[in-house]
């Protein structure tokens, strides 16, 4: 059987606050439930991206929150790099952290913004990462 990715979760500090910053992204986030600080959200891809405040804390006794850089990097397909340019607009205008403003890298057309709990969006118009496509690496 191969492997396949299912689930990325972030520990987060706000919950709100992350569904917040993946609504404005374009992602349809549900509110976290009621009882407990969690949300969840299964994208058309078959990758669930889950927000809580709590999982590692409680599920492992040796987990700290990392410190100094970053500690997630997640890539979103943004199509064309005009998105990619509008996104970061959006994003900025926003008032979230900008990391890296939309460039040709030596790789894909990418700009780079820090969500609230210091993990990186690379928005992307690499047609590498987009759903489906079977020269992904």
């Amino acid at each position: 059987m191969e492997m396949q990715l299912s689930m990325v979760v972030l520990e987060v500090r706000d919950v709100a606050r992350s569904v917040e910053f993946y609504r404005t992204l374009g992602l349809a986030m549900p509110d976290p439930r009621t009882d407990r600080p969690v949300s969840l959200l299964r994208m058309s891809s078959g990758v669930s991206l889950v927000l809580t405040e709590d999982f590692a804390s409680t599920t492992d006794p040796t987990w700290t929150r990392p410190t100094g850089g970053y500690q997630q990097l997640m890539e979103f397909y943004a199509g064309e790099d005009a998105e990619v340019d509008a996104m970061w607009a959006k994003l900025i205008g926003a008032g979230y952290t900008g990391r890296l403003a939309p460039k040709q890298t030596q790789g894909p057309y990418a700009a780079m913004v820090d969500d609230p709990d210091g993990n990186v969006v690379l928005l992307t118009s690499d047609e590498s990462a987009r759903i489906g496509n079977k020269d992904n690496v």
